[in-house]
């Protein structure tokens, strides 16, 4: 089974400004793979520092939107008893300049064996490990789609 973490930003593309042609086809892309998720076609990876971020947001109807999925869809979390082990993997990761939330999604993402790690952060889609492939969520539908068997 093809296993996906979704980073914070991701998860929040849909409340984005639709308005920007980059933001909507994001946002349609990133719907299509909650879709494959839901029915079983990938498997989702979620973390307590996903939780933490998302519990942080001052939009209430986005917070419970996206809460509700995690909760309704997660099939491996993170949790902080695990923290130890992602933190020792996102040291060299911060180190390379990612902010140290950042680096503990992309930490998670490795500890948990996924195989793609999705966002739509250009600072992170920068980032490189051999250990991960990190797409936006248009290049997962373009890139990995047909893989899927959806």
């Amino acid at each position: 089974m093809i296993k996906v973490y979704l980073d914070n930003c991701c998860y929040n593309r849909p409340f984005d400004d639709q308005s920007q042609t980059r933001i909507r086809l994001e946002s349609q892309a990133k719907i299509q793979i909650q879709k494959m998720i839901q029915d079983g076609t990938l498997s989702l990876v979620s973390s307590y520092i996903l939780w933490d971020e998302n519990n942080r947001n001052p939009k209430t109807y986005n917070k419970n939107n996206i809460s509700q999925f995690i909760l309704n869809n997660t099939q491996f979390f993170i949790s902080t008893r695990q923290a130890p082990n992602v933190e020792k993997i996102a040291i060299p990761i911060q180190q390379s300049g990612i902010k140290s939330n950042d680096a503990l999604h992309i930490a998670s993402a490795i500890f948990a064996n996924c195989n793609f790690f999705i966002t739509t952060d250009d600072r992170l889609l920068k980032y490189t490990d051999s250990r991960i492939i990190i797409y936006t969520p248009i290049d997962f539908i373009k890139n990995e789609y047909s893989n899927c068997k959806y």
